[in-house]
């Protein structure tokens, strides 16, 4: 597995309560810092509901990526769901809570599932699209950041520990989170 692009946000103004976002990613050439709170150059504007040491880093996968861009009937660009990684080859709902993974000198462990806000949907340009999102059922996953250090493009993607079978999945964290908040799937923008 390949960590295939890494990307960082700068704050960009939108019609949300927060007024401002970092989700408007976009992929960086060289070697990135990664520290406890995340990477070295990204901004999350709205850290009463983003970032922390819990969503350090968001992850989401090729495989969820060709999803969309069959749904959607266009090409997305890396960075487009506000992801910080982009792994190769991985369905990110299938992923344990607690998995390690080693990315060039980082080592994260994914924390939770990501739930969907109206900030996504907004950059999606589809006031509906947080109940897409949530019927697709492909959240991506959030890291915390183990060792900090160092990623580029193009560094191995390496699972670094074994967890037992039926360790609860981001699938699993993602319907849980909906079985205690259903409401939370008919958000819309507007």
């Amino acid at each position: 597995m390949e960590l295939l692009k890494v990307c960082v946000g700068q704050p960009r103004a939108v019609r949300s309560k927060s007024g401002w976002t970092g989700i408007h990613k976009l992929p960086v050439d060289g070697a990135v810092p990664v520290g406890r709170l995340g990477l070295s150059g990204d901004h999350i504007l709205d850290t009463e509901n983003h970032g922390g040491v819990e969503q350090a880093v968001y992850i989401y996968t090729t495989p969820d990526y060709a999803y969309w861009a069959e749904r959607l009937g266009r090409e997305l660009e890396p960075g487009t769901f506000g992801e910080n990684f982009l792994f190769s080859e991985l369905e990110s709902a299938t992923v344990s809570i607690g998995q390690r993974f080693q990315v060039g000198t980082v080592l994260l462990e994914i924390a939770s599932a990501r739930m969907p806000c109206v900030t996504l949907a907004e950059r999606m340009g589809d006031p509906g699209f947080v109940k897409k999102f949530r019927e697709a059922r492909r959240p991506g996953m959030y890291a915390r950041v183990i060792e900090e250090g160092e990623v580029r493009a193009g560094d191995a993607v390496i699972w670094a520990n074994q967890l037992p079978q039926g360790t609860e999945t981001i699938l699993d964290n993602f319907e849980a989170f909906y079985a205690r908040h259903p409401g939370a799937a008919t958000v819309t923008t507007g």
